[in-house]
């Protein structure tokens, strides 16, 4: 499928490309479907693409030989997979893969790299994406070490909330507890903790967020950082606006 026009497309890393770095970004990329579960990077291997989120959730996790995994990364449509490219690193010990699916914009990663090469202000927007991502994962550092675990699963909601339209949000509890580090029990009692308050309605694969505010309350200082941050560097907002009972 072809790429929609700088105009249309909803990635706003897309956005935010100078139109001459947009074109050239674009001239060989498609428009994919991304289903459930399909992997974007697989682990120590080379990938020939990098990809721009239009719909849907990817992570980037982090797993070691004993089989513990939890996530790093959230990506949706503030950002890509692949981004060990721009550090002109062929490989990455980490996985990336499709928690929700969507759609995305594939480019090659000769054609990123050209683009990266070609417009010093593109090679800017992408490092001022990857300083986003350390603010990321330094927050999820933080947020696991000082705040509890309602606090830091609001947190979690709140983020997919940014990152996908609507306020159904098709997330099993096992998918959950593999983005927190956390048992599968630990994350429905947790639930119906948040449930409790009133700020989410949740079933067996759908969280619904019923009040944005609350859930924001819920999550304290552990949510925002990250998401003013974005905004500042790359002048657009990801963070949704605030709406009772929505």
């Amino acid at each position: 499928m072809r790429v929609p026009d700088q105009r249309n497309v909803r990635n706003l890393l897309l956005k935010a490309l100078p139109a001459e770095a947009f074109q050239k970004l674009t001239g060989d990329g498609s428009l994919i479907e991304l289903p459930a579960r399909h992997v974007l990077v697989e682990a120590d291997q080379p990938n020939e693409y990098v990809c721009f989120i239009e719909d849907g959730l990817a992570s980037m996790v982090a797993a070691n030989g004993d089989d513990e995994a939890v996530e790093v990364g959230h990506i949706g449509l503030d950002g890509m997979s692949g981004l060990h490219v721009l550090l002109r690193t062929d490989t990455t010990p980490n996985r990336t893969f499709v928690q929700v699916a969507g759609s995305g914009v594939r480019v090659s990663v000769k054609s990123f790299s050209q683009v990266l090469a070609e417009f010093p202000a593109a090679d800017e927007l992408f490092l001022k994406y990857m300083h986003c991502c350390d603010i990321q994962l330094a927050q999820s550092a933080l947020a696991n070490g000082r705040y509890n675990m309602h606090e830091r699963l609001a947190r979690w909601l709140l983020m997919c909330h940014d990152r996908l339209s609507g306020n159904d949000l098709p997330l099993t509890h096992e998918l959950l507890a593999i983005m927190l580090g956390v048992r599968r029990a630990g994350v429905t009692n947790e639930l119906h903790v948040i449930e409790g308050l009133r700020a989410i309605r949740s079933t067996r694969a759908n969280v619904r967020i019923l009040d944005r505010d609350r859930l924001e309350e819920i999550a304290a200082g552990c949510y925002g950082v990250p998401e003013r941050e974005y905004q500042r560097l790359i002048g657009l907002p990801i963070r949704r606006p605030t709406n009772r009972h929505s």
